[in-house]
């Protein structure tokens, strides 16, 4: 039996299936060849089909101009968008949901609806070179100064920030009351000390570029505080627990897309005389491929309907974690084996696979690698048990 989903589910998921096939996957090649870049008015195009069907600010709420959609919902559009290469789908927004929740009526018009509407572009600096998987471990801190912060640090892997007009940042206070606490702060790309140091060139092909981001005496006014002192990394782990459920959703699209793209491959492929389908090798990877998807696809729909549930938080914090594993690992592993069913075709940069085989692999390393999530897991096994995860 499939998922149960209702017909508006489906109806949602075929509508934005069409979109990705129309408006988004054509164009791959042409990014790939192109420093991740669409045709000349092909973005436009994908941007006002995107608003049309309302996926953009889709996990924002409709009284702020967002879409508004439940969890599951957005599982998935992010499902579908998943089997898009070369970061074409990005244009499909998902600007954290905290910083509506926390913000002030000046935050709300200054950088939140902006943001939902398309006019502004938010990134997130809070990686550093020696501050990945441990965040705690950053050493950029906000000073007080009167009725402002002063902001220094050097921020890695600042996703967008090409693409940006303001900077999430996260920092440590230095000094007062909750000095060594985390705090996060609205900064202006363009504000006076914020420089762009240099942008490395990563393995995939996206338009977006990480730049490393340097703040050298920037002063914030207090006003740009998201939250209150000592909050940030609480606004940290609820947009991880949002994006690893979602980097596995998107795993599941990019698993669809290639055991789709592989199958085909290999029913129409012939060596020695017959389809190399028919040998047990090629149906062996796809089986496993397809299996696993469905294990995949099966915790995600669940875990989004706990979440719209309103389940126990610090039970779905673990629960992520094991579906942004699993997803992740799952989608690498279908990748490896496509490649190898193309066989040559399979390692050249206009074939599906092999773009996959690179861009999939950051999925066990951003918002948490392979191994923080598995001591993520364990700790909530020792805490809770393994009733309370499972059942």
């Amino acid at each position: 039996m499939t998922y149960p989903l209702s017909s508006d589910h489906r109806a949602l998921q075929a509508r934005v299936r069409a979109f990705a096939d129309r408006f988004l996957i054509p164009h791959e090649v042409h990014a790939e060849l192109n420093d991740g870049a669409f045709p000349d008015g092909a973005e436009a195009a994908a941007r006002a089909e995107a608003a049309r069907l309302g996926l953009c600010a889709m996990n924002m709420p409709k009284a702020l101009g967002g879409s508004g959609l439940s969890t599951l919902e957005q599982v998935l559009v992010s499902e579908q968008i998943g089997r898009v290469t070369n970061g074409l789908g990005w244009l499909v927004t998902t600007p954290a949901r905290c910083l509506a929740e926390v913000a002030t009526e000046q935050q709300l018009e200054t950088w939140v609806k902006p943001t939902i509407r398309g006019e502004r572009h938010e990134c997130y600096a809070i990686t550093e070179e020696e501050a990945g998987s441990d965040v705690d471990a950053i050493r950029t801190t906000a000073r007080r100064d009167g009725g402002h912060y002063v902001i220094d640090g050097e921020k890695w892997h600042v996703t967008s920030a090409n693409q940006a007009d303001y900077l999430v940042v996260q920092a440590k206070l230095a000094d007062g009351p909750n000095a060594g606490t985390h705090a996060l702060f609205y900064v202006e790309c363009r504000a006076p000390g914020v420089r762009f140091v240099r942008t490395p060139a990563y393995s995939h092909t996206y338009a977006h570029h990480h730049p490393i981001v340097a703040f050298e005496g920037v002063r914030v006014p207090e006003a740009n505080r998201i939250g209150a002192e000592g909050q940030g990394m609480a606004f940290t782990h609820d947009w991880f627990r949002y994006e690893r459920l979602m980097i596995a959703a998107r795993c599941c699209g990019a698993a669809e897309r290639l055991i789709e793209e592989a199958t085909a491959f290999a029913k129409g492929r012939i060596a020695f005389g017959q389809p190399i389908f028919d040998n047990q090798s090629i149906q062996f990877m796809l089986a496993d491929s397809l299996t696993e998807l469905w294990a995949a696809r099966l915790m995600v729909y669940r875990l989004a309907e706990a979440h719209d549930a309103g389940e126990d938080v610090k039970i779905l914090h673990g629960q992520c974690s094991m579906a942004k594993l699993y997803g992740s690992e799952m989608a690498n592993r279908v990748a490896d084996r496509a490649v190898q069913i193309f066989g040559g075709r399979g390692y050249m940069r206009e074939n599906v696979a092999e773009r996959f085989f690179r861009e999939l692999r950051v999925d066990r390393i951003w918002e948490g690698t392979s191994e923080i999530q598995r001591s993520i897991i364990a700790g909530q096994l020792a805490k809770r048990g393994q009733e309370a995860l499972i059942g």
